[in-house]
């Protein structure tokens, strides 16, 4: 909305207006947000509040993925907690693939960087890639509430629409730091 600041730059949200074979109207968007996902909150709450108060966009439905950047064990003030964000995206009439309280330990990074990478102050040895890697659930797809009800969702970090917990990704088969994400959603009648 205008004048609403939001900590975006330019390639980090698209949002479209579409509608489906029946007509229905819909606002569909995708958000890669900033490292720490302390962004992740007020572009939420600045697309909720363009589509509540612009008149063209009132009627339309919203379907939203984005990587979050949300932590299971966030440094307050430093890093966006994940069921801190839960509670964001529901007060504003939202839910999510996951539902309205998300679970801290269903991972959708599962990565660390290795002493042949830059940045040698993320590094770490391979046995300690669980503790010191990024192995986080970050990411989502949000709808609200009134309009669908999630029917299934998978994640993906093999390239072959499955998931292998506690296993470290990219690979050569698998070449994404973040799983996929898929959802099916319903309409509420």
């Amino acid at each position: 909305p205008k004048g609403v600041d939001v900590p975006v730059a330019n390639g980090d949200i698209l949002a479209v207006t579409t509608k489906n074979a029946e007509g229905v109207p819909f606002v569909v968007a995708s958000f890669h947000g900033d490292t720490n996902g302390l962004a992740t909150k007020p572009v939420v709450a600045a697309l909720v509040q363009a589509m509540t108060s612009d008149a063209a966009l009132t009627s339309h439905r919203l379907i939203f993925g984005m990587d979050a950047n949300t932590y299971e064990n966030a440094k307050p003030g430093k890093q966006q907690d994940v069921m801190d964000f839960g509670k964001s995206y529901v007060s504003q009439g939202l839910t999510s693939c996951w539902g309205n309280v998300p679970q801290p330990d269903n991972y959708t990074t599962y990565n660390a960087r290795t002493y042949l990478q830059p940045q040698l102050n993320k590094a770490c040895k391979s046995s300690e890639k669980r503790a010191k890697g990024d192995v986080n659930p970050k990411d989502f797809i949000l709808f609200n509430s009134d309009d669908f009800v999630s029917v299934e969702t998978l994640k993906d970090n093999t390239g072959e629409k499955k998931y292998i917990e506690d296993m470290a990704f990219p690979t050569l088969n698998f070449p994404s730091d973040h799983g996929i994400l898929s959802t099916t959603i319903q309409v509420k009648v």
